[in-house]
């Protein structure tokens, strides 16, 4: 999907540089909203639809997310239907949300556990992987059973793997070797 990210990338960057830095948050919060919605096959498929015109599918978009879009939000929306680019949608929140993050030192952290963490174990978690890492993190928790045990945490492009899935691999190279 380079591609989708290459399409995404102007319009997340322009958004970034139009948003205020106190407006940030509820924009991420609208642009992934109106993410989720594009994402949907039937609209997608009214919006592919000839007949339906670039106001109509604004307006469909706009009263399904059913919450008030700022100005900006608005207009990135607008020139997205103009210009046929409403599959870049999702590309375009996630590359917005990264520029966000960078601007406020925060990097998002993709936690996955064998079983279901709950608050007060993700708050200790989160703790330890802020020590680890250096810097504030936003978890994003999968189950995966297959881990056996422990958890396996993606920070960008740097891995902790302390899964018991991950340490009879290395036992099993070990002994192989």
């Amino acid at each position: 999907m380079a591609e989708l990210a290459t399409i995404a990338r102007p319009y997340a960057e322009a958004l970034f540089k139009a948003v205020p830095p106190g407006g940030a948050a509820a924009a991420v919060e609208q642009v992934r909203a109106l993410a989720t919605i594009s994402a949907q096959q039937q609209l997608r498929q009214f919006a592919d639809d000839p007949k339906a015109t670039a106001a109509q599918v604004f307006d469909v978009i706009a009263s399904v997310a059913r919450m008030t879009l700022s100005d900006r939000v608005k207009n990135l929306l607008a020139t997205m239907i103009d210009n046929g680019r409403l599959a870049a949608l999702p590309a375009v929140a996630d590359q917005f949300q990264a520029l966000v993050n960078e601007r406020t030192g925060i990097s998002e952290a993709k936690v996955f556990s064998a079983y279901a963490l709950d608050a007060a174990q993700l708050a200790d978690v989160v703790a330890v992987l802020e020590r680890r890492f250096g810097r504030k993190l936003v978890a994003e928790v999968s189950v995966d059973p297959t881990l056996i045990g422990g958890v396996r945490v993606e920070v960008g492009d740097e891995v902790l793997d302390t899964t018991v899935k991950a340490r009879l691999e290395q036992m099993k190279a070990a002994l192989t070797s």
